[in-house]
């Protein structure tokens, strides 16, 4: 397994599929782009499969773990299947979504070799979904949620970005995982650096603060060094409320309940703990999700110039995004270019 100069292992690999999508979320930084008619075959600017496919085997080849596909919409893509179970074996996969196409595909992913699926959803009400994701699709959501908890996706993670519009709707969600069984939270962090509008940006420790006082049961989780906080009923969990470290699952990794916070905005532990290297849909490398300056075309690579691309992506990883994006003295964030010289 490869180590950056941080000592960091490089267990993961996270691939876009796509820069497509059907949503247009406000707080995205890819609004709404390119032909979203429905699945179809790769555009000219996207990795085929056999390209996907070629980089993950070399991944493998460094022991990586797990891949998590990603967009844009990566189920825009009509060959996702087949990407699926053509990923090696040994390596765990997982996909982040909009759920409107999981109605009738989860089967299919699931017998193409999907071990987890996040599905991202920013409110349960359909008036304030649409707000949020400009989009008229609450209903597809919903059933695809559904569909991937019947197609046995189980435990089916939920994406709900904090900001200033959906802030509200954070105590309904979380009772809503706690109520339903197979169903757990991530409350992502707002990153003005990559959407602007800093203004929309909430105090993410008020959020941990007020899930530690609904929590029967808090861990710390290696990964990112992130909190669990355990809702409800569902798992077994120590209901005296004490936090407990753990570098696994929880009282019941399987089970709903439990809400997760996605923090990277001032936490150098989420970056010191992060195990990634990800994927652009146009097979470039790159280290961090914020980081444009380090891309590495795989293009008409060999695989032996991509093992060498994938050496020096890991080598080059930065030990925190924050030291490589600065706000300047207006409150817009810039890169850092001592930080680049250095």
């Amino acid at each position: 397994m490869l180590v950056d100069q941080f000592g960091r292992e490089v267990s993961g690999v996270r691939v876009s599929l796509t820069d497509r999508c059907n949503f247009d979320c406000v707080y995205c930084h890819n609004e709404g782009l390119g032909d979203t008619r429905g699945p179809m075959e790769p555009r000219d600017d996207e990795m085929s499969t056999d390209d996907v496919v070629r980089f993950l085997e070399v991944a493998r080849e460094f022991d990586v773990e797990a891949v998590k596909f990603t967009g844009g919409e990566p189920m825009l893509r009509g060959d996702l299947e087949q990407i699926v179970r053509r990923t090696p074996d040994g390596m765990e996969t997982s996909l982040t979504t909009n759920g409107t196409y999981l109605p009738g595909r989860a089967p299919d992913l699931v017998e193409a070799g999907l071990d987890r699926v996040n599905v991202s959803q920013d409110a349960l009400d359909q008036e304030a979904f649409a707000e949020v994701t400009q989009s008229g699709e609450y209903e597809a959501v919903i059933e695809g949620v559904e569909a991937a908890l019947e197609a046995g996706l189980k435990p089916v993670k939920l994406n709900m970005v904090v900001f200033e519009q959906t802030a509200g709707y954070v105590p309904e969600m979380v009772d809503h995982v706690a109520e339903n069984d197979g169903l757990q939270l991530q409350l992502i962090e707002y990153m003005p650096e990559l959407a602007g509008r800093p203004e929309w940006a909430v105090d993410i420790q008020r959020v941990h603060d007020w899930l530690e006082q609904q929590a029967e049961h808090v861990e710390q989780r290696s990964m990112h060094d992130r909190r669990r906080y355990w809702i409800g009923d569902g798992p077994a969990s120590d209901t005296s409320g004490a936090s407990s470290d753990s570098s696994g699952g929880g009282p019941d990794d399987e089970s709903g309940g439990m809400v997760e916070i996605v923090d990277p905005v001032g936490n150098t532990d989420f970056c010191a703990n992060c195990h990634r290297v990800r994927v652009t849909h146009e097979g470039h490398l790159k280290g961090c999700l914020n980081r444009n300056d380090d891309l590495r075309s795989m293009g008409e690579m060999t695989r032996a110039e991509i093992r060498e691309a994938f050496r020096e992506t890991v080598h080059e990883r930065v030990p925190y995004y924050g030291e490589y994006m600065i706000k300047n003295d207006d409150g817009e964030w810039t890169i850092n270019e001592e930080y680049i010289e250095v």
